[in-house]
Parts: C-alpha cells; structure tokens; sequence
C-alpha cells in the first residue's frame, strides 16, 4: 500500500497548526489537498504545504473522492456529522475533530455508517498524546500512587472578554459552542481513558461573562465503576489557574502545573518530530510523593504525531484505532449526562 493520500477540509487554527504539521510529520501519509474557500488561508497552505492542492469546496472534493483516501475534518463542530457522513458513503476513511458528534445517538449512527462502509473512522482526541498525561497514565499503569482515589484535571484560561465573532460563543444549540464541547471534551475523554465509563454524572454549567451566551465556566465530576472519582475544571474566566493535573492515590500523589509545550510550539510554526519535541524543561515538571516527601518527575514527551501514525496503522488493518468508537461515544453521552445535570441540579446515572 502507498502513501494514505490525506485532504484536509479547514485550515484555521485547527487544520494550519493541529493537523496539517503533524499529517506532514508521519510517515505513510501524504497531505495532497487542502479545502479552503478562504484566499487568505489558500495562500498560506500554498506557502507552507506547496505539495497540497488547494481545493475550494467540499462539493468539489468529494466530485473527486477517488483521488483520497483518508479525510481530516477540522471545521465548527456543526458540520462534523454531515461532513464525515458524506466522506465514509463515498469509501474515505474520516478522521473528525472532537467533538466528533453533538449526541451520542449521532455518534453511533456515524459508527454504523463507517461499518457499513468498511472504513475506519478516527475522533481526533490528541490531548491523549499530552506529555503530561502520558506521564499520568504511566504512573497509574506502575502503581506509583497506589490505588487512586481521586483524578483532578484543569484546563483555565483567562480570557474575560468575549470573542463574540466566534462560533464556539454562538447560542445555538446546533453550534455546539461553549466551554464544555471544547475543553471539556478533551478532559472527559482523559478520564474515560483512565479510568473507564462513568457511572454517575454531577455538572455545574455556568455563563460568567457579561455578553457570553454559553457556558464559559463549568465543572464536571465523574464516580467511575472502579470508585475512581474524576474532578474536571474549565474555565475561561480562571484568575488564578490551578494545577493542571492533580492525583491522589493510597500512596503517592503526582501534581503538575503548566500546559504542554506542543500547542504554542505548531501555532508557532515549528516543524512536528524535530530533536527534543514535546519535551519539558526541569523546571516544568510535576511532583510526586507525599506532603514534605515529594521528588520530580520527568515528563514524558508529548506525541501528536503518535495519534497518525496510529490510525494510518488501522487504515492499512494492522491495529485498532488509537480512540475508539465505544470511548468517543461514552464522552458524548457523559456530555449529555453534565447537560441534564446542571439544568436539573441533580446526579445523572449513566
């Protein structure tokens, strides 16, 4: 099998810094084209991609569907199911951006069409190649903190004036804007990860600042069947920011402050899997042990170019999938559990 021919469909920040880099950056793939009716973004996918073709709608793409075979669809969440719909009936495989679906009934029926189709389909969680959690999951998988009580993860910003010319500000429900279908997916999905499907559901959904029509500062509390109880933060309006990942065990805990490095590095323009990539200086690592007994812990490499190299390994039927179906559609419904959870003001079994 040759190179997965790969199209692109978006080139905002989510296609120029989140996929476009990293496509580039694996091996067995090949970015030909880009979909982008925009002059301005044409142009800078002519300047940093001059193997791509710009192509300028999606009817255009799919008249040509046999000159692809994987699409990347990274556009307002809006458009991801009848996108990726179309893309899998006409024999793509689909890589979607999260969230990949606004229900989980959605996402199901977006599971059955790629079966129907045999194609694969991929939700493009790559905080799961996070350098700080990679380090999480590798400390839990040793037993480092023993058995663990209590997983608390944050991602806060500070960002008080509203964008309103964005989508994700949008009040329409079909839009699927607000805090929790952005950042929340990815914490959600850490904590399905981790731990395994929730079984009940607490969510406190807030809208914060003047002229913001979605939530913008929520949290989320998830009991896993295994007693594991997930804390889960993000804010838009955090003045002080917490620790980004906090874990307490029967032994240990392991706390972590900072972000990882791989955003700033792609908005920036750096090229994916040059020498020291996704790493962390010293001064940026978490801590474990216990209260006046703590040692760093290097943090692992951060790896969004793991996520392709893994689902090119599923497209050419030599592994799974690097989310699978089943973890991508328990975040949706776990969404919707936090939705009916803080308009009810109750605890939602899942």
């Amino acid at each position: 099998m040759g190179p997965i021919r790969t199209v692109l469909v978006g080139y905002g920040v989510g296609g120029s810094a989140f996929h476009a880099p990293v496509i580039e950056a694996v091996d067995g793939l090949e970015l030909v084209a880009v979909v982008t009716g925009n002059p301005e973004r044409g142009a800078q996918v002519r300047k940093r991609h001059p193997q791509a073709e710009v192509i300028g709608t999606t009817d255009e793409m799919f008249a040509r569907a046999g000159d692809f075979d994987l699409v990347v669809i990274t556009v307002p969440n809006r458009f991801h199911v009848p996108l990726a719909t179309r893309a899998l009936a006409a024999g793509l495989h689909v890589v979607v951006d999260k969230p990949f679906a606004g229900t989980a009934a959605e996402g199901r029926e977006l599971g059955l069409t790629a079966t129907r189709h045999h194609r694969e389909l991929g939700v493009y969680q790559n905080r799961r190649f996070d350098g700080d959690f990679r380090t999480v999951r590798r400390l839990v998988e040793e037993g480092r903190l023993g058995e663990v009580y209590r997983f608390e993860s944050r991602f806060e910003r500070w960002r008080p004036q509203v964008r309103t010319s964005g989508w994700k500000e949008q009040a329409d429900p079909a839009a699927l804007g607000g805090i929790l279908y952005d950042l929340g997916t990815h914490l959600i999905d850490q904590a399905v990860a981790l731990f395994g499907r929730p079984t009940h559901v607490y969510a406190e959904l807030d809208t914060r600042r003047a002229g913001a029509l979605v939530d913008d500062e929520s949290f989320v509390a998830l009991t896993h069947a295994n007693g594991v109880r997930s804390h889960l933060w993000m804010s838009a309006t955090a003045a002080d920011l917490g620790p980004r990942f906090r874990v307490l065990g029967s032994e240990a805990s392991y706390v972590k402050f900072g972000m990882d490095p791989q955003e700033e590095l792609l908005r920036a323009g750096a090229d994916v899997g040059t020498p020291g990539w996704g790493t962390e200086p010293p001064a940026a690592w978490g801590v474990l042990g216990t209260p006046g007994n703590t040692v760093p812990v290097e943090t692992e490499p951060g790896a969004y170019q793991d996520y392709y190299a893994a689902f090119a390994r599923a497209v050419r039927g030599e592994g799974a999938p690097p989310v699978s179906l089943g973890e991508a559609v328990t975040v949706l419904e776990t969404i919707e559990a936090a939705q009916r959870s803080s308009a009810d003001g109750v605890t939602v079994t899942l």
